[in-house]
C-alpha cells in the first residue's frame, strides 16, 4: 500500500524550493536530476541533436569533435558530464567519448569521440550515436 503525506502544498514555481525529507535526511530534489541530456547523431554530414533537454544546438567541429550548446547556462563550471557512444549496426567499435574541460563550461560542452582501437593513436572518429547527461546548478 502506498501513502502520500502532505503537510503543506503550495504553488512553488522554483525547482530550488522542492525538498524531499526522509526522517532526518533532507535533499533538494533538483540536485539529483540531469540539467542537460542529449542524444546526438554524429556520423552524418552535419551532426544533429536527435533528442535532448536544455540543448539548443550542436556544432560539428570536424571528425569526432562536437560542441553541445545549452539553452540555459550553468551557474558555474562546477558541473559534470557522463557519456555513452556507439553504433546501432556492426560497424567497428566500441567507442569512447572524452570531454574538453575549459575554464568556462557554463554555456556548452565540447567532446571528442574515438574508437577504442584508436585510443592510443589519438585518431578521432565520427560516432553514430553519442548520449550524454550533465549535472550541476543552473544559473
Amino acid at each position: 500500500m502506498s501513502e502520500i503525506k502532505v503537510d503543506t502544498l503550495t504553488g512553488k514555481t522554483s525547482g530550488g524550493n522542492i525538498t524531499v525529507t526522509d526522517g532526518s535526511v533532507t535533499m533538494k530534489l533538483q540536485d539529483g536530476l540531469a540539467m542537460v541530456w542529449f542524444h546526438l547523431e554524429g556520423d552524418v554530414t552535419t551532426a544533429t541533436i536527435r533528442q535532448g533537454l536544455n540543448t539548443s544546438s550542436v556544432v560539428d567541429n570536424g571528425t569526432g569533435d562536437y560542441t553541445v550548446n545549452f539553452t540555459n547556462s550553468f551557474a558555474s563550471n562546477d558541473n559534470t558530464l557522463t557519456t555513452d557512444a556507439g553504433f546501432t549496426q556492426s560497424v567497428g567499435g566500441p567507442y569512447l567519448v572524452s570531454s574538453y574541460y575549459f575554464t568556462s563550461q557554463t554555456t556548452n560542452r565540447r567532446m571528442r569521440s574515438s574508437s577504442y582501437s584508436n585510443i592510443n593513436s589519438g585518431t578521432l572518429t565520427d560516432c553514430e550515436q553519442i548520449g550524454g547527461s550533465m549535472f550541476g546548478d543552473l544559473a
